[in-house]
């Protein structure tokens, strides 16, 4: 496991957390956690006025955990699944004929 030190020097030579998290091998929620002591998925923080933690990001931190979301509405094939269903469907069928 590495070490807060080994994290903080990383990001003090201008590295992120992804490029830290690839060095080390670790996923890269897990190397924030261990530079600043707070979960990258918001659930907990930091009291404002208290002393900045080394590491802390200015703005959201959860795209270090989470990935981004794939919109199912523009697949093609998501869209003929639905119509095949509704096609199935007799009463859609039938409100379809008007």
């Amino acid at each position: 496991m590495p070490s807060k030190e080994q994290v903080l020097r990383l990001l003090s030579q201008g590295h992120d957390y992804g490029d830290i998290a690839e060095r080390l091998g670790i996923p890269a929620g897990r190397a924030y956690l261990i530079a600043t002591g707070v979960p990258a998925d918001g659930s907990d923080s930091v009291a404002r006025g208290k002393p900045g933690r080394e590491g802390l990001l200015t703005s959201r931190s959860q795209h270090l955990v989470n990935p981004r979301e794939v919109n199912p509405v523009t697949r093609r094939d998501v869209h003929a699944w639905i119509r095949r269903r509704a096609w199935m469907d007799r009463p859609m069928r039938e409100a379809a004929r008007g």
